[in-house]
């Protein structure tokens, strides 16, 4: 099985940030420019990058795409997502030199619709966010970066999309997001034996090396990296080696 170490980057005005189990107020900024900061991931061998226009998750619009188009330009293979509410936004990040489309907010919300994109532009086009909390009994779906609550559920719309040929699947535990506390590996037991069709990407608490071995081991095809990186508990390099 294929495993991929793919770094994080959070764009808010323009900036490198992270936020708290998705709080807009717990934010921290990092003295990074983004795009150099993606160059260092590149050299250190990261393949691909997960960026996330958290302007864009919460507002419905593309706020940061000039940096995102700025990064892709660099060559390497990009996941974004973060405000993608039609079609056309859908080009625009293509169009900027995206390879992925991360849909988040409108995958939970009109997966007719989204269903309709796989089919037409092909299911590697597009990664699913299907971030998570475990609240009443049920993996809930919050939405618009993660400040509203929906109705579907994890456990519905997983196979759902499944059965459906989707292949890329990111899900955070949201409760584990920011807070270095490691991967929640239930929840990837979980969806590697429910979707085992689908990439299911990890995200939310990495804290170590040994977190990735776990989430590999969980069933999980890749990770995504973004706190622990940024505070150097460990590099690029050695992720990539274990």
């Amino acid at each position: 099985m294929s495993f991929t170490v793919i770094p994080a980057i959070d764009l808010r005005a323009g900036r490198v940030v992270r936020l708290k189990q998705g709080d807009y107020a717990q934010q921290t900024t990092y003295d990074f420019d983004p795009r150099s900061l993606a160059r260092d991931y590149a050299q250190a061998g990261a393949q691909w990058l997960h960026l996330v226009d958290l302007d864009g998750a919460r507002g419905g619009s593309l706020d940061n795409l000039a940096v995102i188009e700025a990064i892709a330009s660099d060559g390497m293979h990009i996941q974004a997502g973060g405000g993608v509410r039609s079609e056309a936004d859908v080009q625009r990040l293509l169009d900027a030199g995206v390879s992925r489309v991360v849909l988040g907010s409108l995958a939970i919300r009109d997966p007719v619709m989204v269903e309709g994109w796989l089919a037409a532009r092909g299911v590697q086009r597009f990664t699913l966010a299907l971030d998570t909390l475990y609240r009443d009994g049920a993996w809930r779906l919050p939405s618009a970066g993660w400040t509203e609550t929906e109705s579907n559920t994890l456990e519905e719309l997983a196979p759902w999309y499944a059965e459906r040929g989707a292949k890329h699947l990111l899900c955070t535990d949201i409760d584990r997001d920011g807070m270095l506390a490691g991967f929640n590996l239930e929840l990837y037991r979980y969806l590697a034996a429910t979707v085992p069709s689908m990439a299911v990407q990890a995200s939310g608490g990495v804290r170590s090396l040994e977190d990735i071995r776990a989430a590999r081991e969980a069933g999980a095809q890749g990770v995504i990296l973004g706190r622990a990186l940024l505070e150097g508990r460990f590099t690029v390099r050695e992720a990539l080696a274990c």
